[in-house]
């Protein structure tokens, strides 16, 4: 049997009995943390841009954006995923040579579950398929350093969990994830360098295209049975050879997965916990800081300290400034917080946070490098003016596999998010039903979605 043919087997063999109690838990946590970052997004730039273009295409009413509103299932996943990926706050996942953000699958499924008319179980059961798929082809088959993007692996989960939820059989399941893994492979350059909007629409096209894919597949088009061990197939073109044992694997991955803090990328989030609890401990005048000094492992350094994905001290626009570490320091130290209100095209050029961001000194620890992934640790020193030293060890932060974020902090973080889009009974209704979302059907949940104010493009385009 193919590799794909056995993961085929998987997605389609694994059912909601498969989730244990955990899981099923995690999942609602991760539904409520990622339409929480989906409606503080709405008037995102790009979000906006997307509506816009869906609204003047069209496209049978068939699936629910995010702020109400509807079109086709494939629309539906591009929207809604840009939406939950825009504020880059939705969740993580550490494997040693990749890292990726697994709640991206949740607007693909979600279009698909409400498509396929399928049932609360249902869809966190996909999810689940979703989540699997992605966090163990990261933890085997990781692509960063060939030049490829984390967005590669996500073809296949994406594929994978829409036909799960569209409840597809092994046949068009195996061809679903060929096309999909066929046709979405996407480069690195998307995150080093100058940083563009497309940094968070990556995963999102990706699952547009994997949506596509699952429902030609269920018409009867197939796609290459050796995607993976095939003569240039994923594994020569790109991964290296790996083994994954599917018939073996469970849908507990999900509980290795991660919720972020603070309003930045992953790899920050230690630092800035360090840095905050300096400042408020000390009541640190950020006018008396002559210096930041931080040590973090490779992985952070090379992808957002100024390593090996470029220097990261010019920084002119939100996705440039979510990805610098020097950046995200700064802002945090004098802001007091790191939020959506600190990625304000004004806050990111102010003369304040420019000139103190020039002043953070990043450097790669080997020690702290070989404690990776299973611990997020750093060391920070603050350097005064006057000469005196505040410093600040770190081996996690709150929200990290060793001090994980529960039902009730992410809904304070889903309830701060959605303020803006939602009244405050419509958002306590919403996460209400995710906490019983299996015993709902999806579509209780995605009727709640269009109780949103959605901003208008000069709202949009003033942020």
């Amino acid at each position: 049997m193919t590799v794909l043919g056995q993961l085929a087997r998987f997605v389609t063999g694994r059912s909601w009995d498969d989730v244990s109690g955990d899981a099923r838990a995690t999942l609602k946590i991760r539904v409520l943390d990622t339409l929480g970052c989906a409606l503080g997004a709405l008037d995102g730039p790009p979000v906006m841009a997307i509506r816009e273009q869906t609204e003047e295409l069209g496209g049978t009413p068939l699936c629910t954006l995010v702020g109400g509103g509807r079109s086709a299932p494939d629309r539906a996943a591009l929207h809604n995923g840009a939406a939950a990926r825009y504020l880059d706050f939705n969740d993580s996942y550490f494997a040693p040579g990749e890292t990726c953000h697994p709640s991206d699958n949740l607007a693909p499924v979600l279009a698909a579950a409400e498509y396929a008319d399928a049932s609360g179980r249902e869809l966190l059961t996909a999810l689940a398929v979703a989540y699997q798929v992605q966090c163990r082809l990261s933890d085997e088959a990781p692509v960063r350093a060939k030049g490829f993007d984390h967005v590669t692996q996500g073809a296949y989960a994406a594929a994978a969990g829409t036909a799960k939820a569209l409840g597809l059989g092994v046949a068009e399941t195996a061809n679903a994830v060929a096309i999909a893994g066929t046709a979405l492979n996407a480069l690195r350059v998307t995150r080093t360098g100058s940083l563009s909007q497309w940094k968070g629409l990556a995963y999102p096209f990706a699952a547009f295209g994997a949506v596509e894919a699952a429902l030609l597949a269920g018409r009867g088009i197939t796609g290459p049975p050796e995607v993976f061990e095939g003569n240039k197939g994923f594994m020569e073109a790109i991964a290296g050879p790996f083994e994954i044992d599917w018939e073996r694997e469970d849908l507990e991955r999900v509980r290795r997965t991660f919720l972020k803090r603070y309003n930045a990328e992953i790899h920050s989030q230690s630092a800035l916990e360090a840095l905050l609890e300096l400042r408020a401990t000390h009541r640190v005048d950020p006018a008396h800081v002559e210096r930041i000094e931080l040590e973090t492992f490779q992985v952070a350094y090379d992808i957002i300290g100024g390593g090996e994905e470029g220097a990261k001290v010019d920084v002119t626009n939100k996705e440039e400034a979510d990805h610098s570490l020097p950046y995200m320091l700064a802002v945090a130290l004098l802001d007091g917080q790191l939020l959506p209100e600190q990625y304000a095209p004004e806050r990111i050029v102010a003369d304040d946070v420019q000139a103190l961001l020039r002043r953070v000194e990043v450097r790669p620890a080997a020690d702290l490098s070989a404690r990776f992934p299973e611990e997020h640790a750093c060391r920070l020193r603050l350097v005064l003016d006057d000469g005196a030293l505040l410093a600040a060890d770190k081996h996690d932060y709150e929200g990290f596999l060793t001090r994980p974020m529960g039902w009730q902090g992410a809904r304070e973080k889903f309830e701060r998010l959605a303020s803006a889009a939602l009244e405050p009974e419509h958002a306590a209704e919403l996460a209400d039903a995710v906490a019983v979302l299996d015993e709902l059907e999806t579509r209780d949940l995605t009727a709640l979605l269009t109780h949103v104010r959605v901003p208008s493009s000069t709202e949009g385009a003033a942020r």
